[in-house]
């Protein structure tokens, strides 16, 4: 299975983790983490603007675009900023399933309905992952 993992930078080591588990598990992973740049993470205001409108910004963006479009499976990691959540209504609107990762300051609205299921660990996200194949 094909699976996108949405979420903030500021969980790059978890997504590094669940990305690891996934593909022991023997699914490809579509990684921002490998076409991204970690160093991102620690930009300046300016230096993030400049990287956004950059020619490798826009690659990026098309990768994640997509990867959220054309995954098999949308993982939502939270909680997580507007990018992520960009990434989950693009995947919705094609169709993609979606499973989320709750978190406990995250604060989406009505628009979480789009996540078809919640899981509140790992372990149970995976296990069900494992009863749709």
């Amino acid at each position: 299975m094909r699976i996108y993992i949405a979420a903030s930078w500021k969980h790059q080591h978890a997504v590094g983790m669940l990305t690891a588990r996934l593909e022991e598990r023997g699914h490809e992973v579509l990684s921002w983490l490998r076409e991204g740049r970690p160093e991102e993470a620690f930009l300046s205001q300016r230096e993030l603007a400049a990287f956004i409108r950059s020619e490798e910004g826009r690659r990026i963006f098309e990768f994640c675009a997509a990867s959220a479009v054309g995954a098999d499976l949308l993982i939502y990691l939270g909680p997580s900023g507007c990018d992520a959540w960009a990434e989950v209504g693009a995947a919705y609107g094609a169709q993609v399933p979606i499973f989320g990762l709750l978190a406990k300051s995250e604060e989406v609205g009505l628009m979480r309905h789009m996540v078809r299921s919640w899981f509140s660990s790992v372990e149970d996200m995976l296990a069900a992952l494992e009863s749709v194949l």
